[in-house]
């Protein structure tokens, strides 16, 4: 009898599989040499190697083949790169020569950050790129990219073998993998790629290297990450550097603008520490470090509490909480309290560390520490684990009443600790509304609701005859509400619209869709019927590609009434018609949250369409010097509750609040990952009202300024630390609100290709071009956006306020202003002062005002005359020596507010006061009349302008369209003449006789306008046929 042998002992792993589903391709280049080509695929990931099948002459060829991959580390996976390559097959072609060469038809490049988890994924389209300058490529391919995780049961080891009949496992499991479709004919074109990847290597200019951190919400705002072995993120990955560069410290020397103008900070910033920190953007701050834990074998009490005393601090923690089950005397607090320290003066200085009765304040004992021998924790050291401590009583107290041990640890730290943030800090004692947090703004979509058609409508017949039926579709989403336009009818209860709504959806899809059909011929609209479509059931698009449409069944009807709600009660179980719609959730779009001249976030919705970050933005926001008192305390004292938020991407940070002070110092570091140098980082600071509010009471914070920095305007790898100021304009006028320190860097290759491709690329997503968005229903969509963003950081912990959002954001920014629009004409002006001033250049050199030079200008004028071919190359070679010339005058900083720019300084301050007047106005009629005398006074200067211009084009109209016969027939004799001599004289003499009568000398000259102006100047225009 043959004994089972028991299986062998196993444990399981997770193995991560990568899927690349190749759909199809669209519009491919034919390169048999017959007019087609026979495409086949190539995925390269992770040294892994697969091909599909080969489709014989197909331009437009259609796989559906999946193909499988083996993650090797899944930790990893996002810095991978997936590579697509698209040949024809030499096999399929019937010609010879050239006709059966591979011949490249394009790839795609992908890496692990694109990839969505099974489940989540969708059909791309991904336009196929070249391989080299010299490549022929067009069309897009089709990819479905998912992962998924599997649990596989590995043997363990010196298990007995299987049956010799049966593969092993972990063979079985690679056989299907490596298993090779068809024949891989290597290609002719090559890629010159290396064999290895290149060296990972961190970006910095500076000594200390740069730690990169993700730009996940993190539970705080600073560490600092010192490890040896550093987590290169993907967008440094492929980042070579030859050697080690030291950190440029930039200087001014003028400030334009006086004390509003920006300035350099001199000085670096050291600490006490042995060890180098990789986030050298902030001063250290110094900390004592308190962790109460628990407590054991106290004496009876109820509700303990501890208290914290040093020569400058005295704090309470909250009261004690208990395990269920536990006795009395052993409480928890779990609680990190953040004691400002200053080193130099604690030479003496003693921690003390009581536990007292929560009921009758009773001393339960203490335990004192010197604060000279506690100990420093650098990170990267991990935390300091807490010890049990013997409690103590003084000579005066009952011993019978102190004992028990106490669980804690003290050390002392800087605002890198990981546990500053969530800690009772000195400077901020009001922790639910004063601690630094990160926030992410929600995810939004676009949602396209088309409506198509309506049918078997239920409609009222007591309308006149031949009476016109104004229906619409009127549809809501949370607060947006949009109604159609009316509906065309070539049947009694057919109705036709074709029209797209576009609403602004967030995550998560819980809102529900309300559609409504509404009678509004008659004054009092009726409701006909509605429908609700939950978000959760809307197909999500990425690309251009149809969405099939849906029809709903109506429900809800009314005799009469408003239709601004559906109908409730039974009306769900009458069929009152039927909707046609096609509903989409557009996730290649970018939702805009802020004004596209100060956006900060180019990227679609779909993360599976966003490109590798090329950079990290740091930013150490140092402190503010010399605010203005916002608030007052007691008697009449001035005060200022300060904190900072800033903004870039999804990622809103906050820095703790320091309370009543003018000159906080926040010394608070944060680092975003940059897909788009062409991008602006918004600062912020605010006086923090809500930390006196009450819980039922809503006490807006106040704006004290913003800076805006443009990332593109700063140098890679270089440190600015500059104070910029803190400007508000007021109903009076201009007011310096103080100024805030910031020190910046942008950890960037500076000449990567990969770098300089985003300056070629189109800045918004592919389906901002394909299917456009209006301006007006784009800037509808963005008040959609912004209310939604400030409802969502208003639930946060501590709330980030509706108008912090609003301000951060520009909310206001498409509102009238006269300072605004004068500061726009200037700005026009100011581009086009080149052209004035080579028109005032070319009048001087004409007057012969300086006679050298227009003689050179008269050989210069020769030699282009008689070398024409010269002319590009030197103009090309002139802007390159104008650029050579204006490096020297660089700006040597960020450029922050400019309030001469602006039109602030000079603005008046009833200006002012109608730009902060919200719509519809509230000031009183007389004022309102004024400014509609004033802005009607504006309009008519314009008018003048608009058609001084018009007039110049229907002149130039006039020249052939006889309306003036006489100037026609002189003007079509005089072009006949000149192409008479032009066939006869060659035409560079023509053009050496006509540039020297140009330059000829003032003698030669008459002061009267020339005969061609005033010919042109007689032309007819149009303005007399104006009423």
């Amino acid at each position: 009898m043959t004994m089972a042998t028991p299986p062998p002992p196993s444990h399981a792993t997770t193995v991560r599989n990568l899927v690349v589903e190749v759909v199809d391709a669209r519009d491919l280049a034919p390169k048999d040499g017959q007019g087609s080509s026979s495409p086949y695929v190539i995925a390269d990931f992770d040294g892994q190697r697969k091909r599909t099948s080969t489709k014989f002459r197909d331009l437009n060829p259609i796989w559906n083949e999946k193909l499988e991959f083996i993650v090797t580390d899944p930790k990893t996976m996002e810095a991978e790169e997936l590579e697509i390559e698209v040949f024809n097959d030499k096999k399929m072609g019937k010609g010879s020569g050239s006709a059966r060469r591979n011949h490249f038809l394009g790839r795609v490049k992908l890496y692990g950050s694109q990839f969505s988890k099974k489940g989540n994924e969708g059909l791309i389209y991904f336009p196929l790129e070249k391989k080299s300058v010299f490549s022929w490529v067009k069309g897009e391919i089709g990819l479905r990219i998912y992962y998924y995780d599997e649990l596989v049961e590995e043997q363990k080891e010196g298990a007995p073998p299987p049956d010799e009949g049966a593969p092993p496992p972990t063979e079985a499991k690679k056989l299907p993998k490596e298993e090779v479709l068809p024949e891989i004919i290597l290609p002719t074109e090559i890629a010159e790629e290396m064999a290895e990847p290149p060296p990972i290597v961190t970006i910095a200019e500076s000594p200390p290297p740069v730690t990169v951190q993700p730009e996940h919400p993190e539970p705080h705002g600073i560490s600092f990450a010192a490890h040896t072995e550093q987590q290169v993120p993907p967008e440094v990955r492929k980042v070579q550097t030859s050697g080690v560069v030291t950190t440029e410290r930039i200087k001014v020397f003028g400030r334009p603008n006086g004390e509003y103008a920006p300035r350099v900070i001199t000085g670096r910033f050291a600490g006490e520490s042995e060890r180098i920190s990789a986030y050298d953007l902030v001063e250290p701050m110094q900390y004592l470090f308190v962790r109460i834990v628990k407590a054991r074998a106290l004496a009876p009490n109820e509700s303990p509490h501890v208290k914290i005393r040093t020569g400058s601090h005295f704090v309470r923690s909250k009261p004690a909480t208990h395990k269920p089950g536990e006795a009395s005397g052993n409480p928890e607090w779990h609680q990190v309290f953040a004691l400002g320290h200053n080193r130099p003066d604690s030479g003496n200085a003693t921690l003390e560390i009581s536990v007292w009765d929560g009921a009758s304040e009773a001393f339960l004992g203490a335990v004192c520490f010197d604060l000279s021998d506690v100990p420093v924790r650098d990170p990267p050291d991990s935390s300091l684990a807490p010890q049990w401590y013997r409690l103590e009583g003084g000579d005066d107290q009952q011993p019978n009443k102190v004992s028990g041990d106490i669980q804690l640890s003290v050390w002392i730290g800087t605002q890198a600790d990981d546990t500053f943030p969530e800690s009772w800090s000195s400077d901020a004692p009001y922790v639910s509304h004063t601690r630094s947090k990160v926030y992410q703004s929600p995810k939004l979509w676009y949602l396209r609701v088309t409506v198509l058609e309506a049918q078997d409508l239920h409609l009222f017949s007591n309308h006149p005859p031949a009476t016109t039926l104004d229906i619409r579709v009127k549809a809501q989403l949370g607060f947006q509400s949009i109604r159609s336009r009316r509906a065309t009818s070539n049947h009694i209860s057919s109705f036709f619209w074709n029209e797209d709504l576009v609403f602004v959806a967030g995550e998560p899809l819980e809102d529900q869709l309300i559609l409504l059909v509404e009678d509004r011929t008659s004054k009092e609209p009726v409701l006909l019927g509605n429908v609700t479509v939950p978000l959760s059931s809307v197909e999500q698009r990425l690309d251009e590609r149809h969405v099939p449409s849906k029809w709903f069944v109506l429900d809800g009807g009314s005799s009469g009434g408003h239709g601004g709600a559906p109908a409730g009660g039974g009306g769900g179980a009458i069929y009152c018609g039927r909707i046609h719609l096609r509903l989409c959730l557009e996730g290649g779009y970018h939702v805009l949250d802020e004004a596209a001249h100060v956006c900060s976030d180019f990227r679609p919705t779909a993360k599976q369409l966003w490109k590798p970050a090329i950079g990290i933005l740091e930013l150490g926001i140092l402190g503010a010097r010399g605010l203005l008192p916002m608030k007052t305390k007691g008697a009449g004292k001035g005060s200022t509750d300060a904190y900072c938020v800033a903004k870039y991407g999804k990622k809103w940070v906050r820095t703790r609040t320091i309370t009543d002070s003018f000159d906080p110092r926040w010394n608070e570091q944060y680092t975003w990952q940059v897909y788009d140098p062409c991008t602006v980082l918004t600062i912020g600071v605010f006086d923090n009202w809500r930390i006196f509010a009450d819980a039922t009471e809503e006490r807006p914070d106040y704006h004290i300024g913003k800076v805006r920095i443009r990332v593109s305007t700063l140098e890679s790898n270089k440190v600015y630390t500059n104070s910029y100021p803190l400007l508000v304009l007021q109903k009076s006028g201009l007011k310096k609100m103080g100024e805030i320190e910031v020190a910046m860097r942008f950890a960037c290759p500076p000449l990567l290709p990969d770098t300089c491709a985003i300056y070629g690329q189109p800045m918004l997503p592919r389906m901002h071009y394909l299917r456009p968005l209006g301006v007006a229903q784009q800037e509808a969509l963005r008040g959609a956006a912004i209310k939604m963003v400030a409802a969502w950081l208003a639930r946060s912990e501590p709330p980030l306020g509706r108008e912090v959002v609003r301000y951060m954001l520009d909310a206001d920014s498409h509102t009238w202003s006269m300072r605004k629009s004068k500061a726009n004409w200037f700005r026009i002006m100011a581009v086009l002062a080149w052209a004035i001033g080579l028109a005032r250049w070319v009048d001087d050199i004409r007057r012969w005002k300086n006679p050298v030079t227009t003689v050179l200008v008269h050989l210069l004028y020769l030699v282009l005359v008689w070398y024409p071919e010269l002319i590009v190359p030197t103009v090309f070679l002139y802007v390159f020596l104008i650029g050579v010339w204006y490096h020297r005058f660089k700006p040597k900083i960020p450029a922050g507010m400019d309030i001469r720019l602006s039109q602030a300084d000079t603005v008046d301050p009833d200006e002012l006061d109608e730009e902060s007047d919200p719509v519809p106005s509230t000031k009183p009629p007389d004022i309102v009349r004024a400014r509609y005398d004033r802005l009607r006074t504006l309009a008519a200067r314009i008018q003048t302008v608009l058609g001084d211009f018009a007039t110049q084009g229907e002149r130039l109209q006039a020249l052939v369209s006889w309306r003036d016969p006489r100037a026609t027939r002189l003007f079509i004799a005089v072009c006949l003449a000149v192409a008479v001599v032009l066939y006869v004289v060659p035409p560079k003499m023509v053009a050496v006789a006509l540039g020297f009568y140009f330059l000829r000398h003032p003698m030669f000259r008459e002061p009267m306008p020339p005969a061609s102006l005033n010919f042109f100047r007689r032309l007819p225009s149009l303005s007399d046929r104006l009423m």
